[in-house]
């Protein structure tokens, strides 16, 4: 497992606890799992139209290179 996996995992786990440690019922975490998936959805969603917008906009290349009449 890479250093990343684990740093994820233990940042999961640690969160899971406080929340457990809080009093939030298995429920209530599956609910804030959800809303935090939710969450990351719209925000790549958001990306992927940024990027569409980005490239709509640009010219296509070559076009500064018109040969004059």
């Amino acid at each position: 497992m890479s250093t990343d996996q684990k740093g994820t995992r233990i940042l999961a786990r640690t969160f899971f606890n406080q929340l457990r440690a809080s009093g939030y019922t298995p429920h209530q975490v599956i609910g804030i799992a959800t809303e935090l998936l939710d969450l990351v959805t719209s925000d790549l969603k958001d990306g992927d139209k940024d990027v569409a917008a980005a490239q709509a906009t640009q010219e296509p290349q070559g076009s500064e290179w018109r040969q004059r009449a």
